[in-house]
């Protein structure tokens, strides 16, 4: 199988990256059969027709429903993810923090939603900026003090959404007079331009059970469009109305308060939304992202040690959930910084070398550890891209 680019082109958007030994070891065997069992573990790893599966079916999902699809980019922070998303028919993108949305700008995307608000004049001059650059550059605020600083910094128009606290009390304005009030700051500004409003349930999306979700979720839609109500009662203009997730797609579109959605999740999965989801709809994904790992040593009689750990995903949440058939019984425990343990399969033994697949017990997090991630088609390693927004916390 052909790579999807030339190793040339790789190892020039890699940089300095190629040339540490590990992955000039993998671009060396790109293409050929049986590479993709030759990268360097631990490693992230995405089966990339699974993924193209996954975009195509919520592509496909958004559009049956008249919604806005703006997958989140903080579930991969990959800029060569998004194009993908956008060719398959995404309108731009989500980024929870500027500093992704540095990083993806930098790459080439022009169409970006920040999507958690931000304080202090250095920040809003840094949206400013990127309001100046961008085509399409979207940025949420839930206090008129926040109007008055990107007033302030602006350079020219700049696109707002006021986000609205649908139940989760961790941003947004949490009332309808707060929403008024941000509204009314926002038409003070000249440069202001407000757009719409988010409602984004995030502690939603992992309620076990598709009737729980609908009904969190039809909560927080009757909170959103009180805001909804408020801003326009004193002139504010609500065209766009974002927010939802992975998890609550099929109640988000039930609903019919939004008209744009921002899942991430669901083009990678991991174990917190299956055991979530189970095999509701919203959960009908495949798993598309994994981490690989190496037995490195195989002398204890119930278990063997891999050399993937506490660094190797993110901590919180379930544990990784083996993939590799063989090990589908085994349990995984973190065994240090450096190593993970799991337990010895029934059948034929364990050998030192050998390689396991596991999904990642929360992707999003798990992802931001890596600055590279293979994208593989059957056996064969066929890419290596870079997670450009990888620790873009600022």
């Amino acid at each position: 199988m052909s790579p999807l680019r030339p190793a040339a082109a790789i190892r020039q958007e890699l940089g300095a990256a190629a040339d540490k030994p590990h992955v000039a070891f993998a671009l060396a065997r790109l293409g050929g059969p049986g590479s993709a069992q030759l990268i360097p573990t631990p490693a992230s790893v995405l089966d990339l027709d699974a993924f193209d599966r996954n975009v195509a079916k919520m592509a496909s999902r958004a559009a049956k429903a008249g919604l806005a699809l703006r997958p989140h980019s903080k579930s991969h922070k990959c800029a060569a993810l998004v194009r993908r998303q956008i060719e398959a028919g995404a309108v731009g993108i989500c980024c929870a923090k500027l500093a992704e949305a540095e990083a993806m700008a930098a790459a080439g995307i022009g169409r970006i939603l920040v999507t958690s608000p931000i304080a202090g004049p250095t920040n809003a001059q840094r949206a400013a900026r990127l309001a100046a650059e961008l085509p399409d550059f979207r940025i949420v605020l839930d206090h008129p003090d926040a109007a008055a600083e990107l007033g302030e910094a602006s350079q020219g128009p700049i696109q707002v959404v006021i986000d609205i606290d649908v139940g989760m009390g961790r941003t947004g304005c949490h009332d309808p007079d707060q929403a008024a009030a941000v509204a009314r700051a926002i038409a003070a500004q000249p440069n202001l331009k407000l757009l719409g409003v988010q409602g984004y349930g995030g502690s939603w999306q992992h309620i076990e059970g598709a009737n729980a979700r609908a009904a969190a979720a039809a909560e927080g839609m009757a909170k959103l469009t009180a805001a909804i109500a408020a801003i326009r009662a004193v002139g504010g203009n609500v065209q766009v109305v974002t927010g939802g997730g992975t998890g609550t797609f099929e109640a988000d579109a039930a609903q019919g308060v939004l008209n744009e959605v921002q899942p991430g999740s669901y083009a990678f999965m991991d174990k917190e939304y299956r055991d979530a989801l189970k095999s509701d709809p919203d959960g009908a994904f495949e798993q598309a992202a994994m981490i690989v790992t190496t037995v490195i040593s195989a002398n204890h009689p119930k278990w063997v040690t891999l050399d993937a750990g506490l660094k190797a995903f993110s901590t919180e949440g379930p544990m990784p959930q083996p993939l590799t058939p063989r090990f589908a019984a085994a349990t995984y425990r973190f065994f240090g910084d450096e190593h993970g343990m799991i337990t010895r399969p029934a059948g034929a033994p364990v050998v030192r070398g050998e390689r396991l697949a596991l999904a990642p017990g929360h992707i999003d997090p798990t992802l931001d550890r890596y600055d590279l991630m293979h994208l593989i088609q059957g056996d064969v390693l066929v890419d290596i891209v870079r997670l450009e927004a990888r620790g873009a916390s600022q």
